[in-house]
């Protein structure tokens, strides 16, 4: 098979086993990044008890890692675009595997958060990179492909966390749910360095600096807008507002410092242009949309239609079950039709679906709510391997790590502030301030008014997706 090289000195090999194998490797990247965001959370109760910690305390040991990612995952994107993708990635999955033996061997709470934050940090890297180096692992006509994938592994990740964390915990103790990734951490370090081709870099001298205050005014306000939306458990008091006061000033001082470097972390002028921006936006909208399954499913399945616990997870699972059956066929329709395309079809898939929330589950239960939520989650897999495929196919290899952390960064704040915002607009349309203790009709009233609203989101981020996407195919 013939061997051609990009002007980057990248090997791309098309559908040989290295290539395959490269492939993957950032796959499993992009799987342990969220296995870590999922599995920990079943762990709360029992660590709780162990260590004989609060709420506040113990919450701490899934900040540490959310704030982790947020915090420096475009940062992380950038320091790839100077030192090399392959290079830091492999950086990364030594940093997740160091953090996941720590934090199974931690021997109190504290050390136990800063393993996480250790964990959060490689898979920052993992997640801004993973997208990166696709185009050194497939052909430009694969692109849909793979990125359908690695959200088909995503999604994997999510679903199979909390089932795996519960029956580690059940049968070899809380420390095994962070020292069984190591092993996989380790396996895919070992892939990703035999199969990545290694890059040509520049003289030294010739490398843009790292933007240092940058980096650390960008950090702040990301941390400070991230804390705003997630601490106090849906109270929404002073300790909230100041610290979107500090998020707001961070963000300023951020876009002022970026204008006066002269290698900016993030270039400012990207952003006027229409698709690259409305493509974030977007995809902040979608994130928010699909946060909400998450946080008004489980209220609705338990106390308006009296569902079992068992059947509570059973029926949540249906979402990431088939996020991950349609993911790599998203991909391959975004190979067919071209990303603007398959961009619009998904969030018109996606409109259907959450009016779907609002109108079925009130006339059929349960088989309404799974028939709508079997839509909602194709569009979603249909939307994201297209947007991400439109901005990483016309990126230049130069500024893809970047560019990459920014699309993550998008979705990260849209859940972040789905489970806020989402939430409080859930208790409010139901009448309390208590979810639990609404009486089914209210929380039945709850699930209407949020997915009506979610409804009326897609529908914004269609018509802004159709305004500013081009409409000549760009998936080959």
């Amino acid at each position: 098979m013939t061997t051609t090289r990009d002007d980057a000195g990248v090997a791309h090999k098309g559908g040989s086993p290295t290539a395959r194998w490269a492939l993957v490797s950032l796959s499993l990247s992009v799987l342990l990044s969220s296995l870590g965001t999922s599995i920990a959370n079943v762990a709360l109760p029992r660590l709780a008890e162990v260590f004989g910690a609060s709420f506040g305390q113990i919450q701490w040991v899934v900040l540490a890692y959310l704030l982790a990612i947020t915090t420096l995952i475009v940062s992380a994107g950038r320091l790839g675009d100077l030192i090399g993708h392959r290079r830091l990635l492999l950086v990364g999955l030594a940093l997740f595997a160091a953090g996941s033996a720590a934090g199974g061997l931690a021997p109190g709470l504290p050390s136990l958060i800063a393993a996480r934050a250790v964990q959060g940090l490689g898979a920052a890297i993992m997640m801004a990179l993973s997208m990166a180096l696709v185009g050194a692992a497939v052909s430009g006509e694969r692109t849909g492909s793979a990125m359908g994938l690695l959200g088909t592994m995503s999604a994997v990740g999510t679903a199979l966390g909390p089932t795996l964390g519960g029956v580690l915990i059940a049968g070899a103790g809380w420390r095994a749910i962070f020292l069984a990734t190591v092993p996989l951490a380790l396996l895919t370090l070992a892939l990703a360095w035999r199969s990545l081709p290694a890059e040509k870099r520049g003289a030294r001298a010739d490398r843009p600096r790292i933007d240092m205050v940058g980096t650390t005014l960008l950090a702040a306000f990301l941390a400070a807008y991230a804390l705003a939306m997630t601490l106090g458990r849906g109270d929404f008091g002073a300790l909230n507002i100041a610290l979107l006061v500090g998020a707001a000033l961070g963000a300023l001082l951020f876009g002022l410092a970026q204008t006066r470097v002269s290698a900016p972390l993030i270039r400012l002028t990207a952003f006027r242009d229409g698709t690259f921006s409305s493509s974030l936006a977007v995809n902040a909208v979608v994130a928010t949309v699909m946060m909400a399954t998450l946080v008004v499913g489980p209220f609705y399945l338990s106390q308006a239609l009296g569902l079992s616990a068992a059947m509570v997870g059973l029926a949540m699972s249906a979402g990431p079950i088939i996020a991950a059956l349609s993911g790599v066929p998203a991909g391959r329709l975004v190979d067919r039709l071209g990303a603007p395309a398959t961009v619009r079809l998904g969030l018109g898939v996606m409109v259907a679906g959450s009016f779907g929330l609002a109108i079925l589950p009130a006339h059929v239960g349960l088989a309404g709510y799974i028939t709508a939520i079997a839509l909602l989650t194709p569009g979603y897999q249909l939307f994201q391997a297209a947007n991400n495929t439109s901005l990483m196919q016309g990126v230049d290899k130069a500024r893809r790590g970047v560019i990459s952390g920014l699309l993550n960064l998008s979705r990260n704040l849209g859940l972040i502030t789905g489970a806020s915002l989402m939430g409080a607009v859930f208790a409010a349309a139901a009448g309390t301030s208590d979810i639990s203790q609404a009486s089914p009709a209210a929380v039945g009233t709850g699930l209407q008014v949020t997915f009506g609203l979610a409804g009326l989101l897609v529908v914004g981020a269609f018509l802004l997706a159709a305004g500013t996407q081009p409409r000549k195919s760009g998936g080959g």
